[in-house]
């Protein structure tokens, strides 16, 4: 007997609304069982291959398994002093150098990529800017170049400004500022904005001369770096993503505007099963031309002193359901240290074997892994 058309259609619909979304796949690699928790992606000796660069070493791509040394960073407490791997050619002789900066030592400072493959790296001092959570590299102030920005919580808000070959100028934003770091265009000016734990800080057509305006709009406690500034919904304002760098939480911010232009946020849970979210990506890596975002559980982040510390470890991608609103979790390694993986303090994503697909370098204290991405599961 054959069934109504319409009772096709309703079947059909009904399995069209509970088929699962597509899952990418990702083959794990073991590189290393170092414990440095920064990471990053470049060419280091010119062939185009690109290289891994983490703490003292870098590993020759494509395989990463010749490691050569940089330098001999000394370890302070549980850590090494390193935390971020900012690709930059700093003294302008084609070879990419990188930038870091230490908790500890309050320095930041750049390492410079030497001429001779198997020579050590010299360090050189940017400057005391306070005790350095992480680093990221943003284009302040527009000009086509980026800028270095330390997260020091309890220091002056500051940026690094690249002015010759080797040389930067200090740029202080504010008085202060806590844990956890943004950039984005927050108001709709065509100006990017720096977002900090307790606000965000409104960019002056004038960087350098300021004053930057801060706007109190939010609390975030010891919030992610970076703080994701997109726009979630498609409603054509951006919103802001935030992790908890040492407790529980992720959650995007709404932003809405009433009839007179007030400004104001509404929090929406992303996930709350998991802490230390301290680092986050917002990136395209299932190549449907719209971005994702990844994150996961940073290993360890307080040496056993955050809520959660006992938890399994994660590493995951959030794909955005315009449907229903809301963020879709996909696990991408999730276990015990071990057999989950950590974020670390700063990750990287490149396409390391030129396959079109962006694939994730993570180093922690659970080790250096690269999960290469071959796309979603054939059915």
């Amino acid at each position: 007997m054959l069934r109504p058309l319409s009772s096709l259609l309703v079947l059909s619909a009904l399995i069209g609304a509970t088929a699962p979304e597509p899952t990418l796949r990702f083959n794990r690699y073991f590189v290393a069982a170092e414990s440095y928790e920064s990471v990053g992606v470049f060419d280091v000796d010119k062939n185009d291959t690109l290289d891994i660069v983490s703490g003292d070493f870098w590993y020759e791509g494509p395989r990463f398994r010749n490691r050569h040394l940089i330098g001999n960073e000394p370890r302070k407490d549980q850590y090494y002093d390193d935390f971020s791997t900012i690709p930059l050619d700093v003294n302008g002789d084609g070879r990419m150098d990188f930038v870091t900066g230490g908790w500890f030592d309050q320095t930041l400072r750049w390492v410079e990529n030497p001429a001779k493959k198997d020579s050590q790296w010299p360090l050189h001092e940017i400057g005391k800017v306070g005790n350095v959570e992480t680093t990221r590299a943003w284009d302040i102030d527009g000009d086509g170049t980026v800028d270095i920005v330390p997260n020091n919580p309890n220091h002056p808000l500051k940026y690094l400004k690249l002015v010759s070959p080797g040389v930067f100028k200090t740029v202080t934003v504010a008085p202060t500022q806590g844990h956890g770091l943004g950039f984005g265009d927050v108001n709709g000016d065509g100006r990017g904005d720096l977002i900090v734990s307790d606000g965000w800080l409104e960019a002056p057509e004038n960087r350098e001369s300021g004053p930057w305006t801060l706007h109190k709009e939010f609390a975030f406690g010891t919030a992610s770096v970076p703080i994701i500034v997109a726009d979630v919904n498609g409603d054509k304002q951006n919103d802001l993503i935030v992790g908890q760098g040492h407790s529980y939480g992720l959650h995007w911010y709404e932003q809405t505007r009433d009839a007179n232009g007030q400004r104001a946020w509404t929090k929406h849970l992303i996930d709350d099963k998991n802490s230390q979210y301290h680092c986050l990506e917002w990136i395209d890596i299932t190549g449907d031309g719209r971005p994702e975002l990844l994150t996961g559980k940073r290993f360890r982040a307080h040496n056993g002193r955050d809520p959660g510390e006992e938890d399994p470890v994660g590493l995951y991608y959030f794909t955005w359901d315009a449907s229903k609103k809301q963020f879709v979790k996909h696990d991408i390694a999730y276990g015990q240290a071990g057999v989950g993986k950590g974020t670390g303090i700063y990750f990287a994503v490149a396409d390391l074997h030129k396959t079109g697909r962006k694939d994730l370098i993570v180093a922690g204290k659970d080790g250096l892994v690269v999960f290469f991405n071959e796309g979603f599961l054939k059915k």
